[in-house]
């Protein structure tokens, strides 16, 4: 079990874990949706899940950056080597990062290329770029990249939980699950 004071409260675990399941559902689902001679239905399914969960992870990804600045993150236990602090800054800044440009780029591919988002269409919100099939390529193209780019962020942070949590046994996997465990709240 985590140290109180290096453990992150139940607020930051939850949006952890609920954006967690959404990428972890996302990305096969965007493999998949994308597969040659799929049923159309089932396809079109795909892309209304994809879609609108990109919508959600946007929505949670500000309210985990908001959460963030206004609630300090649990320290890592003292003796994590200096390193092992900065391998863990530089993959969070990169894991934030990729999490604001995947639904943003996926986004201004949807509306550029002249397509719906399901969700905001029926809140009745417009567009917010123009319809461009420049613009929908470029956007369409980072999307791609960006997939491997987080998953392999995504592998790494899920290796080293599991390298604290096997291995090491330190607390470090603990301090972030289960989300619904003792928190510091």
């Amino acid at each position: 079990m985590a140290n109180p004071e290096t453990q992150y409260r139940r607020p930051a675990r939850l949006i952890h874990w609920a954006m967690a399941l959404l990428i972890l559902a996302s990305i096969p689902v965007g493999v998949w949706m994308t597969q040659p001679g799929l049923d159309r239905s089932l396809q079109n399914t795909l892309y209304i899940f994809h879609k609108n969960s990109g919508v959600l992870l946007l929505i949670l990804i500000f309210v985990r950056i908001a959460y963030r600045l206004g609630n300090k993150p649990a320290p890592l236990p003292a003796d994590i080597p200096e390193w092992q602090h900065r391998i863990a800054g530089l993959s969070h800044l990169g894991l934030y990062s990729l999490l604001l440009l995947m639904p943003i780029a996926g986004y201004v591919r949807v509306r550029a290329g002249g397509f719906p988002i399901e969700s905001l269409d029926a809140l009745g919100v417009p567009s917010l770029v123009p319809r461009s099939d420049a613009l929908a390529e470029v956007a369409k193209t980072i999307h791609y990249f960006g997939g491997f780019a987080i998953a392999g962020l995504i592998a790494m942070h899920i290796g080293a939980a599991l390298y604290h949590g096997v291995v090491r046994k330190d607390g470090v996997f603990s301090r972030m699950w289960p989300p619904f465990g003792r928190s510091t709240d």
